[in-house]
């Protein structure tokens, strides 16, 4: 329980982050808009055919890989749900929730190492004396990329609802003798249909938003995304009005999934899937079980191939030599410091935004200010998610440009940046966490008389630092693998892990880069699993 000066302070540090937060993302629309609507001229015709296409193969691939993504994780989802004792089971659930810990450039590296033209499935194929058919550049290798991530996200949130299903129906299922194809439309498919729309609107956000991935397998101009285009036109065509457009047409694109998403309902993810399953009844044919598991171990295989890929050339390049490099060790101590410095203020402002939240609580029952305020600050999520790395960086490189030095301000902007694509992961762990805290102590120390600093370090402070370190884990994990913001304000001065990565494959040093993949995934993975240790087992339901 607050008393009225602590629900005043608490709603007005709240107030102010949220006034802060707007003033981010509206000062870049605002930017982007007014850049727009005032230009003249151009390198090039604002809307010309280039942009249009580009906007409907964004439109086209994200699409492309939510089908790719969503249905086969039905299938994969299923096949777990139904064999509950296999060997590796609680094994490979927990490698579904990997790619989600894993930089985008580390992933499409170790795709490029089993995929690509001198990758080891190519190398197969030549041994038995094939051409090399592969190819991972262009339209086949983002829709492969995506799969990769996004279908073991789809097939977690789904295998989360199939896990719900009551032990008794299955009883019944095997009483009546219900086939497969039975069991399927009369039990799973009405249990994960509500469930499809909120997952595929996730996934296309996840695609239509997606820059690394396609600028590393894109492969040209007829495989180009919006954000790619935007970086190209402010780092290599220096047409800032054309990106200005480009990010226009993203903002509007991304406000239309977000109502859309909003409207269908987000997926159920706000607890992780352990593996258990309900007792099913009945004897499956011999084609039902070779399906079910061949399904895993095609799944599993498809998951482990790129990860043990980068590790194996990781452990194969020079690591000593790199470590030993100034470059290297200045990109991990800028990374590292931009991590934390980036998570530490996502979780101060999550801190604040949920205690604002529940100090609005008691006035909800008499103002309307007040269930509107706690209202915009859980819709904060959609405000940062409306403006994507990239198009925020557009908008701030467009405000700045001219009036100061923009890469001498560079890591001020990709820490906020970073800090700001963190802080609706670091809310979802943070406020589940504050409630359950407020519920067990809230009266107590009110009766005691506790508040201020003293409450903090007494009751608040132990009960919630678990909850403080895991999400500025995730967020530090996040920010770590980021390559949107500093794609656009990276230099020789301002160079970090996935830049300096970036740069050793575009100049095919792929030793070097196998070696920097190695180790920013491992930093990440680590941080990822402290991230989710400390995560309570799920009563039924990422």
């Amino acid at each position: 329980m607050l008393n009225r000066r602590q629900t005043t302070l608490g709603i007005a540090a709240g107030a102010a982050v949220l006034l802060f937060i707007t003033a981010i993302v509206g000062a870049a629309a605002l930017a982007l808009v007014l850049t727009a609507t005032g230009t003249s001229q151009s390198q090039s015709p604002l809307f010309d055919g280039y942009i249009w296409r580009v906007a409907r193969f964004t439109l086209f691939q994200a699409v492309a890989s939510t089908l790719l993504s969503v249905v086969p994780a039905i299938a994969l989802a299923r096949a777990i749900a139904r064999r509950p004792e296999f060997p590796g089971r609680r094994l490979l659930i927990q490698l579904l929730a990997v790619p989600l810990g894993l930089p985008p450039i580390v992933a499409a590296l170790g795709i490029i190492e089993i995929w690509g033209r001198q990758g080891l499935l190519n190398d197969l194929l030549l041994s038995l004396g094939l051409p090399k058919p592969v190819s991972i550049y262009g339209l086949s290798g983002i829709l492969l990329a995506h799969v990769f991530f996004n279908l073991p996200l789809a097939a977690r949130l789904l295998l989360a609802r199939l896990e719900e299903i009551p032990s008794e129906y299955w009883r019944n299922a095997g009483q009546l003798g219900l086939s497969q194809r039975q069991t399927f439309l009369l039990i799973e498919w009405p249990q994960i249909r509500g469930q499809i729309p909120g997952v595929a609107g996730l996934v296309l956000m996840l695609c239509v938003t997606s820059f690394t991935l396609v600028l590393l397998l894109g492969g040209g101009p007829r495989a180009t995304t919006i954000e790619v285009a935007i970086y190209q036109s402010l780092r290599f065509d220096f047409d800032p009005p054309r990106a200005v457009v480009l990010a226009l047409v993203q903002l509007s694109m991304t406000g239309a999934l977000l109502a859309v998403l909003a409207l269908v309902g987000r997926p159920q993810e706000e607890e992780p899937v352990y593996g258990r399953a309900s007792r099913r009844y009945g004897r499956d044919s011999v084609g039902a079980l070779l399906g079910d598991y061949g399904l895993i171990v095609i799944g599993g295989v498809f998951l482990l191939s790129p990860l043990l890929s980068v590790a194996a050339a990781g452990l194969a390049s020079d690591l000593v030599r790199l470590a030993g490099e100034d470059i290297v060790l200045r990109a991990a101590v800028t990374s590292l410091a931009i991590g934390a410095t980036a998570a530490l203020i996502s979780v101060a402002m999550a801190a604040v935004l949920i205690n604002a939240r529940s100090a609005c609580l008691p006035l909800m029952r008499h103002s309307n200010v007040a269930t509107a305020f706690r209202s915009g600050v859980g819709a904060i999520s959609s405000l940062i998610l409306l403006a994507p790395p990239i198009v925020l960086g557009a908008g701030w490189f467009v405000l700045l440009r001219g009036h100061t030095d923009i890469f001498g301000l560079a890591p001020v902007i990709i820490i906020v940046v970073n800090a700001l694509m963190a802080l609706p992961f670091v809310m979802r762990v943070m406020e589940p966490a504050h409630a359950s805290h407020m519920a067990r102590t809230g009266r107590l120390s009110a009766s005691l008389g506790l508040t201020g600093a003293r409450k903090f370090l007494l009751v608040d402070w132990p009960g919630l630092r678990t909850a403080f370190f895991l999400a500025a884990a995730f967020a530090m994990a996040l920010s770590l693998g980021d390559l949107g913001a500093i794609a656009l304000f990276g230099s020789q001065d301002v160079i970090t892990l996935p830049y300096l990565l970036l740069q050793r494959m575009s100049s095919y040093r792929t030793d070097d880069a196998a070696g920097i993949a190695l180790i920013l995934g491992f930093v990440c993975l680590i941080l990822m699993i402290i991230a989710n240790s400390g995560r309570k087992p799920a009563t039924g339901g990422l």
